[in-house]
């Protein structure tokens, strides 16, 4: 194909669904967007895209063009990811993704490294989504439970994630504090929304109370603070965030089962140039002293 500016014109297209919402992504007007599309047809000799007054949605012919141009941006994606990371200094973007919940250690740690290294621009990405390491979306990724298994990538022990079962003294006063593992169905509880959660100490939650002794549901660890920092109910805190709130008191021992490794996690391409290699560094020295 003789222009890869109709291609990725009709990807985009697809992507979006309107010609409006293409134009604002390539930076053009959206005539050329409908000119590009119509010439793209005609070299093809086949209809891409059927027209409807909601927008635009592939013929099967559009579908087959798309596939190969999917593939095609995202080699090209992996292809800038991987030459932004090849320089010699630690310059230009280092791009860290996690948990939302692990930034209160972890912001810490990036801020000083970039104030130590200037000419450096720090993206730290969040969120369940898992970035493609891959495909140059992040440089390093820090990654809880399980080891990750995907090929291609550098993978290592950072730090141990333990978790403590905690409640604010306002709940002890008006319900006391559970005498034993035997004990806790006759509490109440805050946890995660999602009874499927992969948590392990939800889990081990779930099976020693009912569910309707959850009264306090929600998604993420920042949200269970602040309802347990009420006294509505018992719940799971990072230990390390535990410590930081006087009133919380933890109400059991903590147990291994509960907690969780960190990893780090590099793709091979990345994981030996050099800001890589002294972000890597500077985070296991920094680690050492979280007693997580």
């Amino acid at each position: 194909m003789d222009n890869w500016d109709e291609i990725r014109t009709a990807f985009q297209v697809a992507r979006m669904g309107t010609v409006s919402g293409a134009a604002d992504v390539l930076g053009v007007h959206h005539a050329t967007v409908i000119r590009h599309i119509d010439a793209l047809e005609e070299r093809l000799g086949a209809k891409l895209f059927q027209r409807h007054a909601r927008g635009y949605t592939a013929t099967e012919a559009g579908s087959d063009l798309l596939q190969v141009a999917q593939a095609t941006d995202d080699q090209f994606t992996q292809l800038a990811g991987r030459i932004r990371g090849q320089g010699e200094g630690v310059s230009g973007e280092l791009v860290i993704t996690s948990l939302a919940s692990l930034s209160p250690i972890l912001s810490p740690v990036m801020a000083q490294f970039q104030m130590d290294n200037p000419g450096l621009i720090v993206r730290y990405l969040t969120g369940d989504r898992l970035f493609r390491l891959e495909y140059g979306e992040a440089h390093v990724a820090i990654r809880a439970g399980a080891a990750p298994d995907q090929p291609d990538n550098v993978v290592q022990p950072l730090a141990k994630h333990v978790t403590q079962l905690v409640a604010s003294k306002s709940y002890i006063d008006r319900h006391g504090t559970p005498a034993s593992e035997n004990d806790l169905a006759q509490h109440w509880f805050v946890g995660h929304d999602n009874p499927d959660s992969r948590a392990p100490f939800q889990k081990w939650l779930n099976d020693r109370i009912p569910r309707d002794r959850l009264i306090y549901r929600t998604m993420d660890n920042r949200t269970m603070r602040d309802a347990l920092l009420t006294g509505v109910g018992i719940g799971f805190l990072p230990a390390w965030e535990a410590r930081q709130h006087d009133d919380l008191v933890e109400v059991l021992p903590a147990l291994d089962e509960w907690s969780a490794a960190l990893w780090l996690v590099t793709h091979v391409d990345l994981h030996r140039t050099t800001k890589v290699q002294a972000f890597l560094k500077f985070l296991k020295e920094q680690a050492r002293t979280w007693d997580a």
